[in-house]
């Protein structure tokens, strides 16, 4: 029997975002620097080695901590086990990815040497995805192989500027950073604004901001009538002044990773910008808890899968990105995991689970709310080094 709980909304993100946005980033940076590796720029010539997926029914799939459906046991993994009986295909399934910087150093030198990783497949965030694919590091996927994930990738996670045409990854899922508030430490008012959030003389000292630099200014450029999807210096400067005039006011009570929660739940931030897939489990707990998809819209980030330079099983790892396009498989993994789902016309297979998991727009957004949804532009190295900087100097960080 399988189960279908929300196990990985909290320690997915308190993972990922640990270190905080400029440790992360800048992090980056300077692993790529410390590799002796140009920040950008393809220095992969050849990533394509003899695919034994043929021969050899297995593939090497490594994912964040509790990024996906486990059994009654705690320890089976019924989609993979699915995967397994329908195909044949073993995978060796490692949860070894804590940190996307953490991860790349790990396998930064083999890449950078045309080495292969040992993995077939791995997951990482849409910023760090552009850039192993702008280093070249991340194999052209064949369509052939992947007809359910052509078919029933949603609209709203097609076109990433970073991967035009989704020519080298698919994604796992997505994250919205939407506006979370207590209804009952706003007195029964709702939040529904970044303006709010900066302004509202009634929530002074109670708002949470998030350490993720590019929700944060993301959601603030929105606000301002500005599109991160086309952010300039200007632009950014301007975002940044507006949030250094809230954090001087003491308007923000502070930046935090995914740890806002327990704050939010006690009350003691009354409203704040959060992440979707933790907004579902404490849902579930605390009916006062509520969200809010602003006018302007909101931001919406990615993890992806890629199969890696010189892997040796590609077909068989890109078998198993087709076999979480289907609905059915699609449902049951986000009935775990809580996250918005990329996977288009799962409704139906999610209501056979949870009707109230189908219904929530935290999971399945609706047409109105997935045209609200917006992603930062990529960033030059150079940007992105400056832009950390001056949102870090604004964090404390």
């Amino acid at each position: 029997m399988e189960r279908y709980q929300p196990r990985a909304a909290l320690t997915r993100r308190s993972l990922l975002r640990a270190g905080g946005a400029g440790a992360l980033t800048l992090g980056a940076l300077g692993a790529l620097g410390g590799c002796g590796i140009p920040p950008a720029g393809r220095t992969g010539v050849d990533g394509s080695s003899e695919d034994r997926s043929a021969a050899e029914k297995t593939l090497s799939f490594s994912n964040w901590t509790e990024y996906i459906d486990v059994g009654e046991d705690d320890k089976s993994r019924p989609t993979l086990d699915d995967f397994r009986r329908r195909t044949g295909i073993e995978v060796a399934y490692t949860e070894d990815i804590n940190d996307n910087v953490e991860f790349f150093g790990k396998v930064s030198k083999q890449l950078a040497a045309g080495q292969g990783i040992g993995r077939d497949l791995i997951c990482v965030t849409d910023w760090m995805a552009g850039r192993m694919i702008d280093l070249g590091w991340a194999q052209r996927l064949d369509a052939a192989n992947l007809p359910n994930a052509y078919a029933n990738l949603a609209p709203g996670f097609r076109a990433p500027d970073w991967d035009p045409g989704r020519a080298h990854s698919y994604p796992w899922t997505g994250i919205p950073a939407v506006i979370a508030y207590n209804r009952k430490a706003t007195g029964g008012r709702t939040v529904d604004s970044v303006s709010q959030l900066l302004d509202d003389p009634k929530l002074k000292g109670r708002v949470g901001l998030l350490s993720e630099m590019r929700d944060t200014v993301g959601l603030t450029l929105l606000d301002m009538g500005k599109r991160p999807e086309h952010v300039t210096a200007d632009d950014y400067g301007a975002a940044i002044g507006r949030l250094q005039k809230a954090v001087d006011r003491r308007q923000i009570r502070r930046f935090t990773g995914n740890d806002y929660t327990g704050d939010l739940n006690s009350g003691d931030i009354a409203a704040c910008i959060a992440w979707a897939g933790d907004l579902v489990q404490l849902q579930a707990d605390n009916s006062d808890i509520q969200f809010a998809i602003p006018d302007a819209g909101y931001m919406l980030s990615s993890d992806n899968l890629l199969v890696p330079n010189h892997a040796r099983h590609k077909k068989n790892a890109e078998r198993l990105i087709d076999y979480y396009y289907q609905p059915k498989v699609a449902a049951r993994l986000a009935a775990s995991i809580n996250y918005v789902s990329p996977v288009a016309g799962l409704r139906e297979e999610l209501a056979k689970i949870d009707k109230d998991l189908a219904d929530n727009t935290l999971i399945i957004p609706s047409e109105a709310m997935a045209a609200k949804a917006h992603a930062f532009r990529s960033l030059s190295a150079k940007e992105d080094k400056e832009f950390e900087a001056a949102f870090a100097e604004l964090t404390g960080a």
